[in-house]
């Protein structure tokens, strides 16, 4: 089989004749000099910070009701549109996610519970403060042993309960929406 003229298998490859964007002049050396590259001022990085927290969904006494926390969304003019989601919040020295997940629900409700069931972990990355923020959640479903519903004053605008069936719609956040809606026979 002969190769078509110009296909390149014999040697005869023409030299492509590279070419410089239309915006820039050809560079021009004098004997010895090298071109320096133009610098850019360089970008700060964000400094990365790992942060671990664990919560979750705390199932009334019937077994009926889940429960939820409720923040005013910053970004609403208004400031009426409240954020549902999943009572967390960070582990502190010592603590397994369990113990943080029992004290953060009971802190940020008033309500006290026991663990039942794992939810699974969720990881998700957001900016704050000028840090690029990658952040480790642990879910459990709780069972509401007592307390009494109260928000926490500096980190919770309202706490309420909610028919289960209801909860994947009013969570504000996608992550603890797919979460809920993965484990929807665990609630039972």
């Amino acid at each position: 089989m002969i190769p078509a003229p110009g296909a390149g298998s014999e040697g005869t490859k023409k030299k492509r004749k590279r070419r410089r964007p239309a915006n820039r002049a050809p560079q021009t050396l004098t004997s010895g000099t090298t071109p320096t590259p133009s610098k850019k001022p360089a970008r700060p990085y964000a400094k990365r910070v790992d942060e671990v927290s664990a919560g979750g969904l705390v199932i009334d006494k019937s077994g009926l009701q889940g429960l939820l926390i409720g923040r005013r969304d910053q970004k609403d003019p208004t400031g009426t549109k409240i954020l549902w989601s999943l009572p967390k919040g960070h582990i502190e020295e010592g603590e397994t996610p369990e113990q943080a997940a029992i004290r953060e629900v009971a802190e940020e409700t008033g309500i006290n519970s026991d663990i039942t069931k794992s939810l699974g972990v969720i990881d998700f990355w957001f900016m704050a403060g000028g840090k690029r923020i990658h952040k480790t959640v642990h879910h459990f479903i709780f069972k509401e042993t007592g307390g009494l519903l109260t928000p926490q004053e500096s980190e919770v605008d309202e706490v309420g309960w909610f028919p289960l069936s209801e909860i994947v719609g009013l969570l504000a956040y996608p992550d603890e929406k797919k979460l809920i809606a993965k484990n929807s026979e665990l609630l039972v």
